[in-house]
């Protein structure tokens, strides 16, 4: 994999992931292009490489159990499944949670557990996790998160502004955390209580 991603076992996961799995049939012809594609309701599926670069910052070791804030068309959170014990994942809007489903049980997963909600809420019954990604971008880490993410857990997010943002991991060290800048990058806007607020989706 090109860009510097050296981790083995994220290599091997997005080799084993068959990406035109999770893009719309219109658009199959760039599912492997490293750019984002739309998924509609103005939402994308990342590009490869930041999802590997988000991956391979998680530091993943088999056992984890991480919380996904935006599951999308569920390809990170495929990617996630190869690479931990659990992850939970939280999608806003419904058609693309319950496409996400049917893609990912279609490919035999059974470590991954979905609901449409609120992700700036988080999943406090299933709390704490040991990882947490953010797969939209929020003008801060929002706070319930931090506090289902456990000592020494890790948590990636795109940091700031809707023109913008930082790529930023965060790790939280005797109940505080500590951010790491990695690099620039755009997402859509993550929506909710702790993000921004609520737009009128277009299809």
């Amino acid at each position: 994999m090109p860009r510097g991603i050296k981790d083995k076992r994220v290599i091997a996961a997005f080799e084993k992931i068959e990406r035109h799995k999770f893009v719309p049939e219109n658009l199959l012809s760039e599912a492997y292009a490293d750019f984002p594609v739309p998924i509609g309701k103005n939402q994308t599926i990342s590009q490869p490489y930041i999802v590997a670069l988000m991956t391979e910052n998680l530091c993943l070791s088999g056992e984890e159990k991480i919380l996904e804030i935006g599951t999308g068309s569920g390809y990170q959170t495929a990617i996630l499944a190869e690479l931990a014990k659990e992850v939970y994942s939280i999608e806003r809007l419904d058609y693309l949670s319950n496409k996400a489903e049917a893609t990912l049980k279609g490919m035999g997963y059974n470590n991954i557990s979905l609901k449409v909600g609120d992700g700036t809420l988080g999943w406090p019954e299933e709390a704490p996790f040991d990882r947490i990604i953010i797969t939209a971008a929020s003008p801060q880490i929002p706070l319930p998160l931090t506090e289902q993410l456990k000592e020494n857990g890790k948590l990636i997010l795109p940091l700031g502004e809707n023109l913008g943002q930082v790529l930023t991991l965060v790790e939280k060290r005797k109940g505080k955390l500590e951010s790491i800048r990695i690099c620039g990058c755009v997402f859509v806007p993550l929506i909710g209580k702790h993000g921004y607020k609520d737009i009128t989706e277009a299809n």
